[in-house]
C-alpha cells in the first residue's frame, strides 16, 4: 500500500484497485470505507502516517474512533532511526485496530512542546483526544506491541 496523507479532515489514500484518491474521515476510522470511484473496500494504512501539520495532528488524535500511536522523532536522532523499522512492523499489523503516526519534532516543534516531549524517541497513545500512555526510548516491535496492548483491549469494549 502506498502512503497516506493526512490533513485536518482525514487520511487521504489512493485506492489499490483504480488509483482514485479517497478521504477517510477521522471520525469514521474503524468503520468500512469504499472507493468513491470503483466501490472497492479501502483498508486503513499499514504504514506510519507522517503528520506534517499541527491541524492534522490535532484532528487525528482528537477525532479518531481508533487509538492513535504517535512516534515523536527527529531526523538527527540515532535511536529514532533504529526504531523506525520496528515502528513500521507494528504499523503493518495495525490496519483496522489502531492508527500509527509519526511526528518530526523538528518540523512540528509546537506539538512537541505542547506534549512536553523532552526525549526522543517518545511514543504516545491517544484515545478520544487524550494522552493515555507514554514510553520513551527505542524499543523493538514486540515491546511496542506490549506497550500498546492495553489500549487496544480498551478500544474493543
Amino acid at each position: 500500500m502506498s502512503g497516506a496523507e493526512a490533513d485536518d479532515r482525514g487520511l487521504i489514500l489512493a485506492c489499490s484497485n483504480c488509483g482514485q484518491r479517497n478521504r477517510l474521515l477521522y471520525d469514521r476510522l474503524g468503520g468500512p470505507f469504499r472507493c468513491s470511484k470503483c466501490q472497492q473496500p479501502i483498508s486503513l494504512p499499514n504504514i506510519p502516517v507522517d503528520l506534517r501539520t499541527e491541524a492534522a495532528f490535532n484532528a487525528l488524535t482528537m477525532r479518531s474512533r481508533l487509538p492513535v500511536l504517535v512516534d515523536f522523532w527527529a531526523p538527527w536522532c540515532g535511536p529514532c532511526k533504529m526504531v523506525a523499522p520496528e515502528f513500521g512492523k507494528v504499523a503493518a499489523d495495525a490496519a483496522g485496530k489502531f492508527i500509527v503516526a509519526k511526528v518530526n519534532t523538528e518540523g512540528l516543534p509546537s506539538v512537541a512542546s505542547k506534549f512536553r516531549i523532552t526525549a526522543i524517541p517518545t511514543m504516545v497513545v491517544f484515545r478520544s483526544g487524550a494522552e493515555v500512555a507514554r514510553q520513551q526510548g527505542a524499543m523493538g516491535a514486540p515491546m511496542i506491541r506490549r506497550f500498546l496492548e492495553p489500549w487496544l483491549s480498551a478500544s474493543a469494549r
